[in-house]
């Protein structure tokens, strides 16, 4: 018989062994195989490696919570997918989950203060690996026919997204110097590569506004595997990236830089509009370049030049003179090489999904390590919606490139509350999952070869002062409609 005791009452589990865990314990700890507690984990819980997100047997995720590190993976998910849900939505989920599922425990407290703590100690290395995962995962799926000439096509590009304005942020990503001080907001730039294929963000770095997207990408060089096809535009064309590619056994299909000029008359004729030139090793070194670098690039290096133009109405470049290093004309054709370069809007596309859709155009977080952690949530979101556009695609012999994005983020909400209700009547669970990719396979695109989509937005915005001063400084006189020139802002 157990006898509580009055002394020394830290050797309590020690004499008498450990308190049973409640309900509601077994249940937190245990929600990766059983109940689900978000309605994503029952759509997505197969993908994730559930090895990443385990309790440690020591240091900060060793203790037992109530917001395990799966608790907090799943919480974290659903305000990405949900844009704009807040921290007070995440823990009212977890709430609500608990008081479905163990009505007679003590349900945690609805304060945000634990979750957030639980988010600083999700491992950021675990969520990047899980964002790695599938995006291999989002590969190996790949059919051969949807390869380019049977080669892996590769995107890169760059952006930017803002963060809340901190000084921990402002430490680490400094806002533009175009900004006065407390009017503006960290920037921080990402360089994302993407596959052609699947729309996999395979790899992303992360710097300043202040470095050019070339000092990111060189990081993300390594990551090319041999018989990849690099695809970018000409902020990425130099003699020296070219050569550390091709050194790396992949090729690249790039847009001449507006600084080289060329002359089509010279060099070996391969066709019309296409020559085989010899470029030399640049006098001096480019910034960027190490000596050794420098001093491993070969003297000479064949490229091809293939021009050709544009004759879409409405489009801006009339001309485009591509270089490569696909040097054999018969095994890629001229017009192969444009029809792939013009996909290379397809990344434009998904940084516009990410950054619109997912809200990765302004981060949240309130420090530099979740700042990072969000931005690899924000991957992982956009690889598990890549997944279900893909298996919808497969399974339903359509192109992947007519399935809408923001239709499938949409079905999927909708979809999602009801697969969790079903959980454990696997037969009706997996007929709702198969109705899910159906909707998905149905909700094509229309077909729009040359459309032309300006940068440009027709609804206006209302026509607020801009702030020139810190707020707290800030006032603005009093105008009866609209801001006018005689409009004064004083202090």
């Amino acid at each position: 018989m157990r006898q509580p005791t009055p002394f020394f009452a830290a050797f309590g589990s020690l004499l008498f062994g450990r308190r049973p865990r409640g309900q509601l314990g077994k249940l937190l700890g245990d929600t990766a195989g059983g109940r689900s507690l978000s309605q994503y984990q029952e759509a997505f819980g197969e993908f994730i490696p559930q090895a990443l997100l385990h309790r440690t047997k020591e240091k900060e995720n060793s203790r037992e919570r109530i917001f395990t590190p799966q608790v907090t993976f799943w919480a974290f998910l659903a305000q990405v997918l949900e844009r704009g849900s807040a921290c007070r939505n995440a823990v009212r989920r977890v709430l609500a989950w608990c008081r479905h599922e163990a009505p007679q425990e003590v349900a945690p407290s609805g304060g945000t203060g634990a979750y957030c703590q639980a988010r600083t100690r999700l491992p950021g290395p675990a969520l990047t690996l899980i964002g790695t995962d599938l995006a291999e995962r989002l590969e190996r799926n790949v059919p051969s026919a949807a390869l380019w000439l049977g080669r892996r096509v590769k995107i890169i590009d760059g952006t930017t997204a803002t963060m809340p304005d901190t000084e921990a942020n402002q430490a680490v990503w400094p806002q533009p110097h175009s900004q006065k001080p407390g009017c503006g907001f960290p920037l921080v730039k990402l360089v994302g590569l993407l596959s052609q294929a699947s729309g996999a963000l395979l790899h992303v770095v992360e710097g300043t506004h202040r470095q050019h997207d070339m000092a990111l990408a060189r990081q993300l060089w390594p990551r090319l595997e041999p018989g990849d096809v690099l695809l970018a535009d000409r902020g990425f064309c130099s003699y020296h990236d070219l050569s550390v590619i091709a050194a790396r056994g992949a090729d690249a299909v790039l847009r001449l830089h507006q600084a080289r000029k060329v002359d089509f008359a010279q060099g070996e004729v391969l066709g019309p509009d296409d020559r085989l030139v010899v470029w030399q090793k640049p006098r001096q070194r480019p910034p960027g370049c190490t000596p050794e670098e420098y001093a491993a690039q070969p003297a000479t290096q064949r490229v091809r030049l293939v021009r050709y133009r544009v004759a879409t109405p409405g489009f801006r470049t009339q001309e485009v003179i591509l270089v490569t290093t696909l040097l054999d004309p018969v095994a890629y054709p001229a017009t192969a090489l444009a029809a792939l370069y013009a996909q290379r809007w397809d990344i434009e596309l998904h940084l516009r999904e990410i950054k619109t859709l997912l809200g990765l155009d302004v981060l949240r977080c309130l420090t530099p390590e979740m700042v990072r952690k969000e931005i690899a949530m924000q991957r992982v979101a956009y690889q598990l919606v890549r997944v279900l556009m893909q298996r919808a695609a497969l399974q339903h012999q359509v192109p992947l490139a007519r399935i809408s994005f923001k239709g499938t983020l949409d079905s999927l909400h909708h979809f999602a509350g009801t697969i969790q209700a079903l959980t454990g009547r696997t037969r009706r669970q997996k007929a709702l999952l198969e109705d899910l990719l159906r909707t998905i396979a149905r909700d094509l695109l229309p077909h729009r070869p040359g459309r032309v989509e300006p940068r440009a937005k027709k609804r206006r915005p209302k026509n607020y002062h801009l702030l020139t001063k810190p707020r707290r400084q800030m006032k603005i006189v009093a105008h009866r409609s609209r801001p006018s020139k005689n409009s004064r802002v004083t202090n």
